[in-house]
């Protein structure tokens, strides 16, 4: 049985050729279908527990980096709530990956190499260094509530001193926690995530830094937030310039971030940013709009990163996101030709 098509048009237009003088027949151009309308790309088999991976690391790596700006200027109260915001977050992170997983063997098994040409086996490195030294930095700051003699004496002296190591080296790999999952999804090839390969990085980066200084506007007094504040303000830059790209330099790619529920989250992700960055700059002297500003960016950055996820797999259950751009690829390469 032959494939199911669409009807072509009802006329033909016919023109004599320059060669010969013989007449051609030439047809509008066919309205695309695929086989049975049936996905050209088998859609990724991720659930909403990598979305919320995507979120949980780049809250680690944001909190981490508000943690090391509060340890470097004297702000006990942003150290410690990006201290335990990180800890928390890299517990839930590490949670849902071996969830989609599976089994925990199989993070254990990704361990036997180091490629760097994967960014799977790179992101398994990352969290491997940096769930460790977030974690010590976070027991650190127990060490006030440990007795002052005896072997938990030892510990109370000597604990500040790692924790402040352990902190400045969860800060240092905190970036690469942040992109790499966008590095990640551009690999693929599911088509709106792949052509987004120069600001899928760029946009998880922005919203690290936002969801991390979302932490320290909640957690912090107004007197201790000023580098929660900039963080947002730098946060919120990086995430609406990244989003508004996606949704306008791709063409056709552009469009499963744009329409359902991708967009929707996509558009909440945007106010709620803008709404958040705006209260941050307002809210200096107001504890309780700081910490509705702080509400806000954690959510911004919850929809941002659920929306790019779902956009993703929109365009792979889609055939037309993939042959679409194909041919106008194909059809470029011979203009050039």
């Amino acid at each position: 049985m032959s494939a199911p098509h669409r009807p072509v048009g009802d006329r033909f237009r016919r023109y004599r050729s320059g060669r010969g003088g013989g007449e051609q027949l030439t047809v509008p151009p066919a309205e695309f279908t695929s086989y049975y309308g049936r996905p050209v790309l088998k859609p990724p088999v991720w659930k909403w527990d990598i979305a919320a991976y995507l979120f949980t690391g780049g809250l680690a790596a944001g909190s981490s980096l508000l943690a090391a700006g509060g340890q470097l200027t004297g702000r006990p109260a942003l150290r410690r709530a990006g201290r335990v915001t990180s800890l928390a977050a890299v517990t839930a992170s590490a949670y849902f990956l071996v969830n989609d997983l599976g089994r925990p063997a199989r993070f254990h098994h990704m361990l036997r190499v180091a490629k760097p040409t994967s960014p799977m086996s790179v992101g398994t490195w990352i969290l491997t260094v940096f769930g460790p030294a977030a974690g010590v930095a976070a027991v650190a700051e127990a060490a006030p509530w440990l007795p002052e003699r005896g072997v938990l004496g030892v510990g109370r002296r000597l604990l500040p001193g790692v924790g402040r190591a352990a902190g400045l080296v969860a800060a240092a790999t905190a970036p690469a926690l942040a992109t790499y999952t966008g590095v990640l999804l551009a690999d693929t090839a599911v088509p709106s995530w792949h052509e987004a390969y120069p600001e899928l990085p760029a946009i998880f980066a922005g919203s690290a830094l936002a969801s991390g200084a979302g932490v320290g506007l909640l957690a912090a007094p107004c007197a201790q937030a000023g580098p929660a504040r900039r963080m947002a303000v730098a946060g919120a830059a990086l995430e609406l310039w990244g989003a508004h790209r996606v949704e306008t330099r791709l063409g056709l790619l552009s469009e499963p971030y744009r329409t359902g529920v991708p967009g929707r989250l996509l558009r909440a992700g945007r106010t709620l940013t803008a709404a958040g960055v705006l209260g941050a700059l307002a809210g200096r002297r107001s504890r309780l709009l700081s910490g509705l500003s702080g509400a806000a960016l954690l959510a911004a950055s919850v929809a941002t990163r659920f929306g790019i996820f779902h956009g993703g797999v929109a365009s792979a259950r889609d055939p037309k996101y993939t042959v679409v751009p194909q041919r106008a690829r194909v059809d470029r390469r011979a203009a050039q030709g």
